[in-house]
């Protein structure tokens, strides 16, 4: 089913629905004790805990946004949910991560967030919501329209240090030091005064804080095992960043992420790259593990 522009703006208005509903039960249960589980995900600590906040609020947003998906004929990608397929049968797919960065959550830390995207059969956002329930900041984007946070354009930040945003698993990798090296390099280059690392929250609150704390990188190299993000944790970002001038997402070859990627939706295969200027792009793809 295609999807005219006011159709667009009435499922951008549902999502935006959903995720603050979520963003609200999400912040009422924060800092409280609580179990938390494991599942079978990718390869980092990260990616393996679940707690019940997660599937609550999963189903705070499938309500909201359920009856869309029969109106509008629009397939449906939870992570907390199976992947059935629906992505690949249906013009449009909702894209859901419920709490991302739910390690960060756990320990009640900021980072965490609500994110939904709108992404088309062909892998494109075309909505993408992320709420932050610490703050109550909500980002929006709606394709060709506009990056917005709390309905004011997105303003990019003007720091004098280059800000590498990182998931904590980062800093394991080989070659860690000699990275934070060739990043000072980086800044230097660009007549920045140094290196400021951020390594506390979750992939769609990363990618906002790449915008928010710029000049700013956020980048997960390609590797071989199961992990890096999947297509729910950078979605909704990915529209976002569609709509700001000048920042820039892809993979590590420059090529747009494929969100809609046949089979596994994780995204470690291709990695990914999230800069606040063209020029930061070009030079964190140069940059080998």
């Amino acid at each position: 089913m295609k999807l005219s522009d006011a159709q667009l703006e009435q499922l951008l208005e549902l999502a935006l629905v959903a995720a603050g509903r979520a963003g609200e039960y999400i912040r009422a249960e924060a800092g409280k004790p609580r179990e938390v589980m494991g599942k079978q995900a990718g390869d980092t600590l990260a990616s393996q805990v679940v707690t019940e906040v997660d599937f609550e609020s999963q189903r705070l947003i499938l309500e909201v946004l359920g009856e869309s998906v029969g109106a509008f004929e629009l397939g449906v990608l939870t992570e907390e949910g199976v992947d059935d397929a629906s992505r690949h049968d249906r013009d449009f797919f909702w894209c859901i991560d419920p709490l991302d960065g739910t390690l960060p959550f756990t320990e009640n830390v900021a980072g965490y967030s609500v994110s939904i995207a709108l992404v088309s059969r062909a892998g494109v956002p075309v909505i993408g919501v992320i709420q932050d329930p610490v703050t109550g900041h909500r980002y929006h984007a709606l394709l060709r329209s506009g990056c917005f946070r709390n309905g004011e354009p997105l303003v990019s930040g003007e720091a004098r240090e280059l800000t590498l945003v990182m998931d904590r698993s980062f800093a394991n990798q080989d070659g860690y030091d000699r990275l934070l090296d060739d990043l000072r390099g980086i800044a230097a280059d660009h007549g920045l005064d140094g290196l400021r690392i951020v390594n506390q929250g979750g992939a769609a609150m990363n990618a906002c804080w790449v915008i928010e704390q710029a000049p700013a990188v956020y980048f997960k190299f390609p590797k071989p095992k199961r992990g890096g993000g999947a297509l729910w944790d950078f979605a909704a970002a990915a529209c976002l960043f569609g709509e700001l001038d000048g920042a820039q997402v892809s993979d590590f070859s420059g090529a747009p992420l494929q969100l809609n990627r046949e089979g596994d939706p994780y995204m470690n295969r291709d990695g990914v790259v999230f800069a606040s200027s063209e020029s930061l792009w070009r030079a964190v793809r140069e940059l080998r593990p």
